[in-house]
């Protein structure tokens, strides 16, 4: 669990900062022209969230949303110190002074940006359905060992053999038994035909 969300939270926080200093950098050189790459840059943002998320989500990781939740807390903290290092290093030479906001405002933005694409991300993807798997890939997968004495693993169901059965409720009424169980040993009321 330690490392699901600690590498989500470090991994995200690095890329939010790397856009938000180049999207500080663009701003210094186009002023008047910030629309376009502020729009862009959220959307890519947002993307990356979603997409890993979904992937979580699709292939079933175990609490994958406590680890999203606090990598998103992580992504904000971290991502607000790196963006003050990174503009103070590659933009303007920033003060410690800005990071009262960075970790305030810049934090709380960052993950927002992280947790709702996230939590959209795990929802889509635990509904995408995982491809079966064939006998021949199984196969595969699995290498002979001494403890199985090199005998290949069992087929993978059938059709048939992994339909649900119909519950007894659900069967029409000529397939149900014909007798009906008694209450206190009196006869059962007649049926309505």
């Amino acid at each position: 669990m330690l490392g699901a969300w600690l590498t989500r939270g470090l991994v995200m926080a690095v890329v939010h900062a790397v856009a938000m200093t180049l999207l500080a950098k663009w701003s210094v050189f186009h002023p008047t022209d910030q629309t376009v790459p502020t729009s862009l840059t959220l959307a890519v943002l947002v993307g990356v969230a979603a997409l890993r998320s979904a992937v979580d989500g699709w292939l079933g990781k175990p609490d994958r949303g406590r680890a999203w939740f606090i990598a998103g807390l992580v992504a904000g903290v971290v991502s607000g110190i790196l963006y003050v290092v990174g503009r103070a290093v590659f933009v303007d030479e920033t003060g410690v002074s800005e990071l009262k906001s960075a970790l305030t405002g810049g934090a709380a933005f960052t993950a927002l940006l992280v947790l709702l694409p996230a939590g959209v991300g795990l929802f889509v993807g635990s509904r995408i359905r995982r491809p079966d798997r064939t006998a021949d890939e199984d196969r595969a997968r699995v290498p002979a060992d001494e403890e199985t004495g090199g005998e290949l693993p069992p087929r993978a169901a059938t059709d048939e053999q992994r339909r649900p059965r119909p519950s007894p409720v659900s069967r029409p009424a000529a397939a149900r038994g014909r007798r009906r169980p008694t209450v206190a040993g009196r006869s059962p009321a007649p049926r309505n035909r």
